[in-house]
């Protein structure tokens, strides 16, 4: 049974400014293991990398009904991939199976996720 369903958008141009102030948004959003994938990109694909994954959390915590909160905070949320390089999410706490589909392009990035009890 659907439990819940989470869409989010973004601007990459809003992502690439984050990235390049300071490490402070990479910090707050990114598990350790997710920095480490992104310092493997570089230019417009570490961006569109970065931007995917913030939208993956978003829509996650929107599916879930919170939130990004005390209950789902970002370090609580790690987007990885499969071994085809297909996204999935763990997520601390729950149970639930998670279905994620992320997508981006010049200037966009945009993730769903479905939430199955």
């Amino acid at each position: 049974m659907i439990y819940g369903i989470g869409l989010d958008i973004v601007k990459l141009k809003r992502i690439e400014r984050l990235l390049d102030k300071n490490t402070r948004f990479e910090e707050r959003v990114f598990t350790p293991k997710e920095r480490e994938r992104l310092r493997e990109y570089k230019g417009q694909r570490r961006i569109e990398f970065a931007g995917g994954r913030y939208a993956a959390k978003e829509a996650f915590a929107k599916a879930a009904g919170t939130g990004i909160s005390r209950e789902f905070g970002f370090q609580d949320i790690e987007v990885d991939s499969d071994k085809s390089g297909k996204p999935l999410i763990k997520a601390e706490g729950t149970t639930m199976k998670i279905h994620v589909s992320i997508t981006h392009c010049e200037e966009y990035a945009a993730a769903q996720v479905i939430l199955e009890s």
